[in-house]
């Protein structure tokens, strides 16, 4: 049903979600550093990653950091005791995509791990190109090109560049965002969805004359060709 490594310090942990994977009919290894975890992710193929976030000798933001530079597929689900908002979009910034809090149940785990699978197959089997006007979005290798201009994102950029796209011509909420980009819950005292708007605007849109991301004031955003 798919091999995953577990990259997680603590044996008793580590041993735990073996255990219960392995019962669940998936297959997996056990790194118990991010040096060895960081190593085995970029040498071997795995379909899904499980990373703790405090690791010794390299920690799980370095390593997750590490694996998005020689692969941006894979899903990695990341571990931590840091459940605030703030604590969670590093993680998301870092490239993982998905957050579970500790301590969890290992049901809560398993359905996780059968969501991030469940959406790669997906993805592996979806439309590999989105265009809109002269942009054009590839998404087997996460890359955007404006009239002929690469366009180098970062990772929750192209994951924001991509729900636009595909949800053109309609408003979407701040809420809306927070939910599908970051799986949090909005929060109206932070205004990262705002920055993290206008960092992709500023690349996809400032150097051209046809403006794509709009702002509808007091409901959200939409993307859309000029008329």
């Amino acid at each position: 049903m798919g091999k995953i490594l577990i990259i997680e310090d603590e044996p008793k942990v580590a041993n735990f979600i073996k255990n219960g994977l392995e019962e669940n009919s998936y297959t997996s290894d056990i790194a118990i550093d991010g040096f060895i975890g960081k190593s085995l992710a970029i040498v071997n193929p795995y379909d899904l990653i499980i990373l703790d976030l405090n690791l010794p000798l390299i920690n799980g933001i370095d390593v997750c950091k590490a694996i998005r530079e020689k692969d941006k597929s894979t899903p990695v689900l990341m571990l931590t005791a840091l459940g605030s908002i703030e604590d969670k979009l590093i993680g998301f910034e870092s490239g993982a995509d998905d957050y579970l809090v500790k301590p969890f149940e290992f049901s809560e785990l398993l359905a996780r791990v059968r969501a991030l699978l469940k959406r790669t197959l997906h993805s592996n089997t979806a439309e590999k190109m989105l265009s809109m006007g002269d942009l054009t979005v590839n998404l087997m290798n996460m890359t955007a090109n404006r009239n002929g201009k690469n366009i180098s994102l970062t990772l929750k950029e192209f994951k924001l560049l991509e729900y636009f796209i595909k949800n053109r011509d309609r408003v979407i909420t701040r809420s809306e965002i927070a939910e599908k980009i970051w799986e949090i819950k909005f929060d109206t005292g932070t205004n990262v969805i705002d920055v993290y708007v206008n960092f992709l605007r500023k690349k996809i849109d400032k150097d051209f004359e046809k403006k794509l991301i709009h702002t509808i004031i007091g409901s959200g955003y939409m993307m859309k060709e000029p008329e």
